[in-house]
């Protein structure tokens, strides 16, 4: 058992790791090879069909491991050790439609052969490859970082894939036997394709095709409500990484541990947070339900502290393993509502057990301060522990 166990670990980590790290290596040996026949081009298509199909998946698999917010923007408050998306959310249609370019201009390069498409026509394909490699390279200057380096591994590859298609349609070029010299019928078109038959200076003519085309593409997004500085405010509009130029709110503090404190992790239509409060010396949101079992749990041990050690015993065992599996905000929905009736019973023996129940309630996780002043005005300082503030 032990050794099927191991074996699946390291299956999981070859493909988690082992995968994209091969297909890295063979793009960088791919990239100064000058043959592409036999059994590397055979390769090579293997390998570029894995990098398209599995680059997506790994990098929602990396984002969701980091715990990047791709939908929470900067000004967003955050809860325990959650990331700010890396690039800012209104700029998403800029990147999106420059990334189409790129895929638009690689599916054109790669699936048409060479001998089809006039010069002028390759490059105008490599000029928009050249769009999709803008975003490829921000996104991984925004991106490197030492914990988020894999987050960098599929827009690499995307970025050898095309260096590799490039210098392959130029080793073609060379290599044909005879001219395809084909002629436009606009003197301008014509005398620009006969300069671009040497395939030298194809990259540098595309670099100079990038810019109209651009101005062309950020020209259509304003017509859609985008600024045209969108590209750049698109990484430095976000806090916390490389490019970043905002400050974003300290995230809040939320103990894992415990089920009602976890569960307050959930969508705020459903456990109606109240307040910050104070836990450990962290931040913590509060609602209600934490509140109202945090004031039972104290009752419970000033009047019972043999039972309360026990409870306590008993759901330090079995409730944290429960607790730590809250990590959407739809379980903890359903948690919240499923100790809805013990929040109801804890309640009323609160109002048995206590003169003034809602004053009790509403100074959980107030801090050491607010329960002192409670404890004095009942006079119970003296007698009594300061309660640690558990929470159920």
């Amino acid at each position: 058992m032990e050794l099927f166990t191991a074996l699946i670990v390291f299956l999981l980590f070859l493909m988690l790791l082992g995968m994209p790290a091969f297909l890295t290596i063979f793009h960088l040996v791919v990239v100064f090879r000058t043959n592409y026949q036999g059994r590397l081009r055979k390769w090579r298509v293997v390998c570029e069909i894995l990098t398209m199909l599995l680059g997506p998946v790994y990098s929602l698999g990396y984002l969701a491991l980091a715990d990047v917010q791709m939908k929470m923007d900067w000004t967003k408050e955050l809860i325990n050790h959650q990331v700010h998306t890396p690039v800012a959310t209104f700029a998403w249609p800029t990147l999106l439609t420059l990334a189409c370019m790129g895929l638009v201009g690689y599916l054109l390069l790669r699936l048409i052969p060479l001998n089809y498409m006039p010069p002028l026509v390759v490059v105008t394909g490599i000029a928009f490859v050249y769009a999709g490699l803008l975003v490829c390279i921000l996104w991984c200057i925004q991106i490197m970082g030492i914990g988020f380096m894999l987050l960098t591994v599929f827009p690499l590859n995307l970025i050898l894939l095309a260096l590799i298609q490039i210098k392959s349609l130029m080793l073609q070029w060379n290599q044909l036997q005879e001219e395809e010299r084909r002629g436009f019928r606009n003197p301008f078109l014509q005398r620009l394709n006969q300069r671009l038959l040497k395939a030298a200076v194809w990259p540098a003519a595309a670099l100079v095709l990038l810019l109209p085309l651009l101005g062309i593409a950020v020209g259509i997004l304003v017509l859609f409500g985008q600024q045209p500085d969108n590209l750049i405010r698109a990484f430095t509009e976000t806090s916390e990484w490389n490019l970043s130029q905002k400050t974003s709110p300290q995230n809040v503090y939320c103990d894992e541990h415990y089920l009602c404190t976890a569960a307050a992790g959930g969508h705020r239509r459903v456990v109606k947070p109240l307040r910050l409060g104070i836990r450990h010396d962290h931040a913590v949101i509060v609602n209600r339900q934490l509140c109202v079992a945090n004031a039972f749990e104290q009752i419970l041990e000033e009047k019972m502290p043999r039972l309360h050690q026990k409870i306590r015993h008993f759901y330090d065992t079995y409730g944290f393993p429960i607790a730590r599996k809250i990590r959407s905000p739809y379980t903890a929905d359903l948690v919240y509502l499923l100790m809805k009736p013990l929040e109801w019973i804890f309640l009323i023996v609160i109002y048995f057990c206590d003169v003034k129940p809602e004053n009790r309630i509403a100074l959980q996780y107030t801090g050491r301060e607010g329960l002192n002043l409670w404890r004095e005005r009942r006079g119970m300082v003296a007698n009594s522990r300061i309660v640690k503030g558990k929470s159920i």
